[in-house]
């Protein structure tokens, strides 16, 4: 799969996640990727998504700054 067939996975997977009511709650990076833990408003409901490409990583980043401005 291309970076970009990847990429575009991954930005369905977080919309797909925040569409139901999620919320990013703690990241992890490492070299392998970031580990993107998201809660639902439902008493512990928690998933987590393994974002490789850097423009997941920045899709999520811009998700995380526009929540906290």
């Amino acid at each position: 799969m291309s970076d970009y067939q990847e990429y575009l996975a991954e930005r369905e997977q977080i919309d797909l996640l925040i569409g139901e009511g999620y919320q990013i709650e703690h990241v992890t990076e490492n070299l392998s990727g970031a580990f993107v833990d998201f809660k639902s408003k439902k008493a512990g409901d928690m998933k987590q998504l393994h974002i490789k490409t850097a423009d997941g990583r920045k899709y999520f980043s811009v998700i995380l700054i526009n929540r906290n401005r």
